[in-house]
């Protein structure tokens, strides 16, 4: 398999997690065991758009149990014979050699998988994709030589911007540092929060500012958040910004001190 394949530096690996979890889209060239029908294909393929049923294949890093995923489009691109040339945009873990296999059963004449390139992850398009190394070293030089940062800014994007598929949560700077020191968002420390955020979703918890602070898991969605004024909206998951970041503004109770 070739293609895309986001690389994080330093704090940005905290965020890796998230990246795997984030949709993905294939070019793939499928051979069939037979020929039919273009219309014939068509028609079997758009039946595998949405939500499938699929068994991991044996050659997987995953317990082979049957699973949902869900296929976003389908597209027929290229036929040559009893090559197909399609995209896939699919969730996270769903594995294309299986879904030509699939393909191939429910034509009734078999087929697998010839090549497959991952023309997406996430936000990351193959069109951003850089495919020379030297321009890395270039890059490099120009930034310990002569301090010019332009090429590495080209080169590297913030951590942000991998997380801009998550739905984002606003928080106060006065949550900040709690948040970094590990404790869960409550209500009265979020600012805005985006629509659409449902129970259970993972969400990235940013400044003001647009600064990643962490990952958290949703209690609660969008409408609840707003609604109400108390509780825990959200479990940190992962803390990406450092504690002290932000100046600490919370307080901790004093101990109880007993004399003899």
């Amino acid at each position: 398999m070739t293609g895309i394949l986001p690389v994080a530096l330093e704090e940005a690996t905290k965020i890796v997690q998230a990246l795997l979890l984030m949709g993905k889209e294939y070019v793939c060239v499928m051979q069939l065991h037979s020929t039919v029908s273009e219309d014939t294909l068509k028609e079997v393929m758009g039946e595998f758009v949405g939500e499938i049923y699929q068994r991991p294949p044996l050659r997987s890093s995953v317990k082979r149990q049957v699973r949902i995923r869900t296929i976003y489009y389908l597209n027929l691109l290229e036929i040559k014979e009893n090559l197909i040339l399609f995209k896939v945009g699919c969730q996270a873990g769903t594995y294309i050699r299986k879904l030509c296999h699939d393909i191939g059963e429910a034509l009734g004449i078999g087929a697998h998988m010839k090549e497959l390139r991952r023309t997406r992850v996430g936000p990351f398009t193959e069109d951003q994709a850089l495919t020379n190394l030297y321009d890395i070293a270039y890059a490099q030089t120009a930034y310990t030589e002569e301090h010019d940062e332009t090429q590495l800014r080209k080169l590297i994007q913030p951590m942000e911007y991998g997380l801009s598929p998550l739905p984002k949560i606003y928080i106060r700077d006065s949550a900040v540092d709690a948040i970094c020191h590990g404790a869960h968002l409550a209500l009265p420390g979020i600012l805005k929060v985006e629509t659409g955020i449902k129970p259970g979703n993972i969400a990235a918890i940013l400044t003001q500012k647009g600064e990643a602070v962490a990952l958290a898991r949703a209690m609660f969605g969008t409408e609840r958040i707003i609604d109400q004024d108390k509780g825990i909206a959200a479990k940190t998951l992962r803390v990406i910004m450092p504690p002290r970041t932000y100046p600490k503004m919370w307080h901790t109770k004093p101990k109880n001190k007993f004399t003899g």
